[in-house]
């Protein structure tokens, strides 16, 4: 019986150090950088299609362009960090060259990727990358000030799914990606004759290993039935080539 206890107390701790070791392995692997790697000259192209509402908000169209994100230098953020400048350039769906489009920061924490975009601070990863794991990624942004715009971006779950999973986004494909479920909600939709206002909000990222964004699409927009107009944009990144 004592022989039988002492086997059964091994077989415990056999599985507590596998299973330890196993949890530090992935946690390695697993960084900010295998997910958002960023050096400088890296770059990644997309198509970009964009959502916008035209003819005083009667209409939706689709306006595609190609776009290019690319690393162009490493610099100092202003609460004093090692981060990176982004530049974006764009040009036609079908030919033309690049032109300067606007510019972003990337900081990599250790323990998270924080990207500035129109003054507006994201926290997109955040360790540990495990399914289900979830984080505030829009904590930085003032969403409630007297003047804010973006009430909209208030109290965001940010959830990750499929982890460690292979994906195809359009015509490449990935043997490691992790998604990030930012927001899928809506209020009045579909519409109704019935309907007085309406709002739309959908936020989603695909990292890849070793290359970084590869999908996006995020999309916010209001309906009032006061004048049966719309308000608001929307955007998906699909990714065509990286370095």
């Amino acid at each position: 019986m004592k022989n039988l206890f002492l086997i059964l107390i091994g077989f415990v701790l056999v599985a507590t150090v596998i299973s330890c070791k196993k949890e530090s392995e992935e946690f390695v692997t697993s960084s900010i950088e295998t997910y958002n790697p960023l050096k400088v000259g890296k770059f990644i192209e997309y198509r970009i299609d964009s959502l916008v509402f035209v003819s005083f908000g009667s209409f939706s169209e689709i306006h595609s362009y190609k776009v290019r994100y690319e690393v162009n230098s490493e610099i100092t953020d202003n609460l004093g960090r090692p981060s990176w400048r982004i530049f974006r350039y764009i040009k036609p769906l079908n030919g033309g060259s690049y032109v300067p489009d606007a510019t972003f920061t990337a900081t990599n924490t250790g323990t998270g990727l924080e990207f500035v975009e129109n003054n507006m601070r994201f926290l997109k990863l955040q360790q540990p990358f495990r399914e289900g794991y979830s984080w505030k990624g829009n904590s930085f942004i003032d969403t409630y000030s007297g003047s804010s715009t973006v009430r909209y971006l208030d109290d965001w779950d940010y959830v990750y799914e499929n982890t460690h999973q292979p994906a195809t986004v359009g015509s490449l494909r990935f043997d490691s990606t992790v998604t990030v479920q930012q927001r899928n909600d809506s209020i009045g939709l579909p519409l109704t004759p019935q309907t007085q206002y309406a709002e739309k909000n959908l936020g989603r990222e695909i990292y890849a290993a070793n290359v970084g964004l590869v999908f996006k699409e995020f999309t916010h927009y209001e309906f009032q039935r006061v004048d049966n107009t719309y308000k608001g944009y929307g955007i998906t990144l699909t990714i065509l080539s990286h370095n």
